[in-house]
């Protein structure tokens, strides 16, 4: 008898899947689990959309760009006229000079 039973499971384990017979199992779980959890709703926020997104990032930095390159241009303006300032009082004396020749 023991022999039929080991040949009988012997037997189903050989079968394909698809043949072996099914055992059915059910389904069971504690009822912690199946209790809702007490969440607050997310605050909803205002998606910022790509183009408000993009056209703010696109403005920020037109401006940072454009404060960069005006400070840039005004030390510039600013070293070129102390050039030039130095440049009319060193040839002062030689205006001056000639001045008084060419009268």
């Amino acid at each position: 008898m023991a022999s039929r039973a080991v040949s009988a499971s012997h037997t189903i384990r050989r079968l394909p899947l698809a043949l072996r017979p099914i055992n059915s199992r059910t389904f069971t779980s504690s009822a912690s689990r199946f209790q809702e959890a007490v969440v607050a709703p997310a605050p909803v926020r205002k998606p910022v959309g790509a183009f408000r997104g993009g056209l703010f990032g696109f403005l920020l930095g037109s401006v940072l760009s454009g404060a960069g390159t005006f400070y840039y241009v005004m030390e510039e303006y600013r070293v070129s006229n102390e050039l030039l300032t130095e440049d009319i009082y060193v040839s002062d004396p030689d205006v001056s000079l000639y001045e008084r020749v060419a009268i």
